[in-house]
């Protein structure tokens, strides 16, 4: 079990640093999984007898890698779960598209659905049986004359969104098999990044704000000046 990067803890509340290519909960894989992680944690630290409680708030897909906040008790998951659902959470994301993207700032609106047998996402006309709101806003920080390194906000939390949109308008994401048909595959690593958290505690009602630098040694954030975007 790969060691788990934890960037603060309190009764409350536990955030940590979720590598890339590790789901956030168990699936058919049967890999190790974030939540499973976080559980045997609190267990062996606080020395806790049975199974810990831990409470997944938010998700984050398994490719993509970033900060995640997990919940230390129940009354704690409901406070931080009902501040996801109403959008006060803000997630900042960084991508990095295959192309250098043309309009430097811009907000997405599109209509997507979800094969979850497939569990894959695909953009349809806004009338579909079925079909959910998704919008995103991204500016570009700098592009390297073949790629854009991108912020990007979601104002809904759908699956896949990111990747999705993105390549919808025509710009996948690197390393992305899925949704990017591209033969950029240099790395394993998918171009997207939970960077920054910022969140209200549970109990405290503190701001709480979090930011964390993907791996610079590795492509494709190797090829920006991305510590520059992680000062406070």
């Amino acid at each position: 079990m790969e060691k788990l990067n934890v960037l603060y803890e309190d009764n409350q509340i536990v955030v940590v640093l979720k590598p890339q290519n590790v789901p956030t909960q168990s699936d058919n894989s049967k890999d190790i999984d974030m939540l499973t992680m976080v559980k045997a944690y609190i267990k062996e630290k606080y020395n806790k007898p049975g199974e810990a409680y831990i409470g997944l708030v938010h998700r984050l897909d398994r490719p993509t890698g970033g900060i995640m906040v997990f919940a230390r008790n129940s009354k704690s998951a409901k406070r931080l779960s009902e501040e996801f659902a109403s959008h006060e959470v803000e997630k900042v994301y960084y991508a990095v598209t295959t192309k250098i993207v043309r309009e430097k700032n811009k907000t997405l609106i599109n209509y997507l659905e979800k094969n979850e047998k497939e569990n894959i996402v695909k953009v349809v006309p806004m009338l579909t049986n079925g079909a959910k709101k998704a919008e995103l806003n991204y500016k570009e920080l700098e592009n390297d004359g073949e790629m854009s390194l991108l912020e990007v906000r979601i104002l809904t939390g759908r699956s896949h969104q990111i990747r999705v949109q993105l390549s919808s308008f025509g710009y996948p994401l690197y390393g992305d098999a899925k949704y990017g048909k591209n033969k950029n595959m240099s790395s394993k690593n998918l171009g997207l990044w939970a960077g920054k958290l910022s969140f209200t505690h549970p109990t405290t009602k503190d701001k709480m704000v979090f930011m964390a630098c993907p791996d610079t040694s590795k492509e494709p954030w190797k090829r920006f000046k991305m510590d520059k975007y992680f000062v406070r």
